[in-house]
């Protein structure tokens, strides 16, 4: 099976969606425990979600599942939060900190290796060469990835997450107007409340492939779950009442990110 599906488009801007897919190979599987075959850390339905919101978007989404490697994560496994509750390269626990794995069969550093080749490195290969070749053609390139979380996880963050979570790294991994359009749309869309750079700022991929001054951009939307789910627990259902209205504001957001490329593209000569 295929680490990733690749679409590549006409727009300055590629949609990123890591942790989306649902994909455990058998031999990976029969070491989960019961807990982990739920797989309940899934971004679910993300890309469905973004689907036809941006026509000329190239994208690219992991079809493994977090579990088996985690695809926003350095893939020598350095921490994106120090001192705080997170998930791992290959993550030990679910985000509830529960072993996923059964008893003694947590993956060794040998597997690690085989998974980093397997999935973690193609995906981010295509994701490389597809940040180039937009970057060709249009002078810059802006990634925007994907990202859905469960709104209430004590073991990650305390309370309940706002709905709209964007992240840039403290305003490293994109150039300013692209932050401040992003974050623009996101206040103004009631009801949903909004954060910048909060709890999540944006993970490997933001942070290692935005380049501003490269012309390279990129920047995280972490969305509570509870704002396009009917629950957020099992079966993790598709609410199209809440999808729909919640796809208007993200159809803007993209637009009007979109609609700022020319001039960034003009900046980075």
């Amino acid at each position: 099976m295929e680490a990733f599906d690749l679409h590549r488009g006409t727009s300055p801007i590629i949609l990123g969606f890591p942790h989306t897919g649902t994909f455990v190979p058998d031999d990976v599987l029969a070491h989960l425990n019961p807990n982990g075959r739920v797989l309940a850390d899934t971004d679910w339905h993300i890309h469905e979600l973004y689907a036809g919101l941006l026509p000329g978007a190239s994208s690219i989404r992991a079809l493994f599942h977090r579990y088996v490697i985690d695809a926003n994560r350095d893939p020598k496994d350095v921490s994106l939060y120090p001192g705080q509750n997170t998930t791992s390269l290959v993550p030990t626990t679910d985000f509830e900190g529960r072993p996923i794995w059964a008893e003694g069969h947590a993956p060794d550093a040998g597997e690690t290796t085989r998974r980093l080749k397997q999935f973690h490195g193609p995906y981010h290969l295509a994701l490389a060469q597809e940040i180039a070749r937009v970057k060709a053609a249009h002078g810059v390139a802006i990634v925007f990835d994907c990202h859905s979380i469960r709104s209430t996880i004590p073991f990650l963050f305390s309370g309940k997450l706002p709905d709209l979570n964007v992240g840039t790294v403290d305003g490293g991994s994109c150039h300013s107007v692209i932050q401040s359009a992003a974050i623009s749309v996101a206040s103004a869309a009631a009801p949903y409340t909004s954060v910048l750079n909060g709890r999540f700022k944006g993970g490997w991929t933001t942070r290692h492939y935005g380049s501003p001054s490269q012309g390279i951009h990129a920047i995280q939307l972490e969305l509570a779950q509870i704002t396009h789910l009917k629950a957020e627990e099992p079966p993790f259902d598709l609410d199209p009442i809440k999808s729909d209205r919640l796809r208007q504001v993200l159809g803007t957001m993209l637009t009007r990110i979109e609609a700022l490329a020319p001039t960034l593209a003009k900046v980075a000569k």
